[in-house]
């Protein structure tokens, strides 16, 4: 029976319901049972389209499907866990191997005709055991006719560990050529170390997979894990979040979160929406005024009611925007893996055809021959260059964009911001500095400039709105002597009045100064010109009469204009879109000289607008560091989120910019640019050893020139063609274009 409030609790937290109905599967990597919540959609992260109810494997990829929303849960993915066991335990065996593969014939103590046992049984579990994940996902790959990068794994190992064992079982099949120093020769080491390398690629790879999920358990983590409900009786509990309910009255002391969205009963104070809204400065909240879940109360009670709970609430929904756009972009498909779909045919076709030609056709013992061609052509058609050519490219550009403070998350941010022709830019904290200063002081004939703003740091002692301390703290810069004030009163939304120095003093908008009968005519040109330029500003009155006012505003970053016109310069158009007023929005772009301006856009907004940009076809680059910027920083082509900025924006992004710096973002660029064409260079090299061995291997040359190639040289020229990989992508590190794009 359901309980009569399941349904509402289940909808009232962002996560999934720890009390949900469970179902019990088996684990497709380790072979355990696991637990899964009822409900949940298992995804692939290469295959968004792959969607089951239960854990397994992808049938495209032979990925482990993943969960496709996580939770706070920080249990370890099991599949990194298990290929770690599987490396940690049999990297000494592989290390044996290699070791006895290369120089066991030397070592005196061992009898020749023990080498080869000794090396199957060292190689048995690292193939049986370490490798078997990679055999179950090539089989897969077979069954659903999607040949992929474990197709070419599976058949390298295997084709270098069956020819090995038959070497060593039954050595008498071979032709006498093929015996070298007393046995024929094993290939044990190429089967361990493919597998080694590619057990220690799969832990790289699923350790930044694992961060994918980080934006969403940020954004999970901000809600409150409780909330203070007044029952009718008017006595005050903590309760859980899950047990507030649509009309509850609570209570947001100071310094707490608000903990769903409401409406201000009773009271009055400053709410921080900047992580969820982009407003630089805290919002004045009274009787009346709406409130958003996992907003920052600063330092006034209020009372609220509660209007939307769970997945209705403004968090929930930016969650489900971040879920949605990070599972709807296209994943970038490996170069390699495309190549695959079609090199993996034709390498087995080769083999087939080499077998059967050299057993119908060849001198004698023509079958052995033929078995012994087909298993060079495997060898050299191994896929250890071609999996390498991509990922030491990554690994050398990544480190090089770390060291000029550029963090790339994944491959398909470097290859794609090459693209980017469209960049949408949020303007609090990624075009600004994100946090209020001094800006200036007015003077009306009587006063001086110091004179207002020490008046104004005097009466503003006693606030702590974020716009106040930026005025102490500007007076106080100036060496000016700030005088007690008493009697302080704060008016929510308008300003504050104190007495200093015997004098009635008064700061705060129009309204206060309409309140207090005060006329400001003489200063309200100086003070729309202000306004214009993205300026906040606060009229001062002394003992009824004004006397001047104060400019506060978010100063632009000292390096957001030189990177915009490098973007410009590039090719990229610049658009800007965010929270603030369109007013202050308008001044910062016409400063910066950007065209296009979104104002008093909200989360789903933003998101709209790179959706739409998309499907005009460009290739859209998102620049932000709040939480209100994390679903369009996922939806877009490639994110890009200031390092200065929240978790969450990183967690959402592709590219973080260190420091915060705009230029970053031309410098990424180049980058990117220089990577893929290594990336297509490594690919080149890769195949072109496979070019001209598949052939020699396959006997193609015997009939004009007498030329074969034994598995030994096939192993070679597959260890040469690695080299030669790795030390291209190695170059990415001496680019002198990239250089000369970083700034100091």
């Amino acid at each position: 029976m359901t309980a009569p409030n399941s349904a509402r609790t289940s909808d009232s937290s962002p996560e999934a319901s720890p009390s949900a109905p469970q179902s019990v599967h088996k684990d497709p990597v380790g072979g355990k049972t696991v637990t899964a919540q009822s409900g949940t959609i298992y995804t692939c992260p290469m295959h968004p389209d792959v969607r089951q109810d239960h854990p397994g494997n992808c049938p495209i990829c032979g990925m482990a499907l993943e969960p496709e929303r996580p939770t706070l849960d920080d249990a370890e993915n099991p599949e990194l866990a298990d290929f770690r066991r599987r490396f940690v335990w049999t990297l000494p065996l592989t290390v044996m191997v290699a070791v006895l593969g290369m120089a066991g014939q030397h070592i005196s103590w061992i009898p020749l005709m023990w080498l080869s046992w000794i090396e199957l049984a060292l190689t048995l579990p690292i193939v049986l055991w370490a490798g078997k994940p990679f055999f179950e996902r090539a089989v897969q790959s077979l069954i659903h006719l999607n040949p992929n990068m474990w197709t070419l794994i599976g058949l390298g190992t295997f084709a270098a560990f069956s020819y090995s064992v038959v070497a060593t079982v039954a050595p008498g099949v071979f032709p006498a050529s093929f015996i070298v120093m007393g046995r024929v020769a094993v290939y044990f080491e190429a089967a361990a170390t493919i597998i080694s390398l590619t057990l220690l690629g799969q832990i790289f790879e699923l350790r930044a997979r694992s961060k994918t999920s980080a934006a969403i358990k940020s954004l999970l983590g901000l809600a409150p894990k409780t909330a203070r409900r007044i029952r009718a009786d008017g006595v005050e509990e903590d309760v859980s979040l899950s047990e507030v309910h649509i009309g509850d009255q609570l209570r947001v002391r100071p310094g707490e979160k608000v903990p769903v969205d409401g409406v201000v009963t009773q009271g009055s104070s400053a709410v921080d929406e900047s992580m969820l809204t982009g407003e630089p400065l805290p919002v004045s909240k009274a009787a009346g005024n709406g409130l958003i879940g996992a907003t920052q109360n600063t330092t006034g009670a209020l009372v609220m009611r509660a209007e939307k709970v769970g997945s209705q609430t403004v968090l929930a929904n930016i969650v489900a925007m971040v879920v949605q756009a990070q599972k709807s972009r296209a994943p970038m498909q490996r170069m390699a893996d495309r190549i695959a779909s079609y090199f993996v045919p034709a390498v087995v076709a080769v083999a087939i055809t080499t077998f059967v030609v050299w057993g119908v056709f060849g001198p004698d013992p023509s079958w052995a021959h033929g078995l012994i061609n087909a298993v060079a052509v495997l060898i050299i058609a191994c896929p250890c260059a071609l999996g390498l050519a991509t990922p030491m490219s990554i690994m050398v550009a990544s480190g090089k964009a770390a060291t000029q403070g550029v963090l790339f998350r994944n491959a398909a941010a470097i290859e794609n911001l090459r693209r980017v022709d469209t960049l949408v830019v949020d303007k609090t904290g990624t075009l600004t500095d994100g946090k209020p200063a001094f800006n200036r002081a007015v003077a009306l004939p009587g006063f001086t400039e110091d004179a207002v703003l020490q008046w104004a740091g005097s009466v503003d002692q006693g606030s702590e709105h974020p716009l106040a301390a930026a005025i102490v703290r500007a007076a106080r810069d100036r060496g000016l002597v700030l005088d007690e004030a008493t009697e302080f009163e704060s008016s929510a939304g308008s300003g504050v009045r104190a007495t200093v120095g015997g004098k009635a003093v008064a700061l705060g908008n129009l309204a206060l100064m309409t309140q207090l009968a005060v006329a400001v005519q003489a200063l309200s040109g100086e003070a729309e010109t202000l306004r214009t330029q993205g300026a906040s500003v606060m009229f001062l009155a002394i003992d009824g009469k004004p006397a001047g006012l104060i400019a506060v505003s978010d100063p632009i970053k000292a390096t957001t204009a030189e990177a915009l016109a490098e973007l410009k310069a590039s090719g990229v158009h610049v658009i800007m879109a965010t929270g603030d007023g369109l007013t202050t929005a308008n001044a910062v772009a016409v400063m910066l000289g950007i065209d296009e301006v979104h104002g008093e856009v909200k989360p789903a907004d933003k998101l709209a607008l790179v959706q739409k940009l998309q499907q005009e076809g460009r290739i859209v680059a998102v620049a932000g560091d709040g939480i209100n910027d994390a679903p369009a920083l996922a939806q877009a082509d490639v994110g890009v989120a200031m390092g200065t900025g929240t978790d969450v924006a990183m967690d959402s992004a592709q590219v973080t910019l260190v420091k915060g710096d705009l230029r970053g973002i031309a410098v990424a660029r180049v980058i990117s640019q220089e990577t893929v064409a290594n990336m297509k260079q490594n690919l080149g090299f890769a195949f072109l050893y496979n070019a001209l061995g598949v052939p020699l291997a396959a006997g193609v040359f015997y009939p004009l020139t007498g030329w074969l190639l034994s598995p030994m040289i096939a192993a070679l020229a597959m260890s040469l063609s690695s080299l030669s990989v790795v030390s291209n992508a190695l170059r990415l590190q001496v680019s002198r274009r990239a250089r000369r794009s970083t700034r100091p």
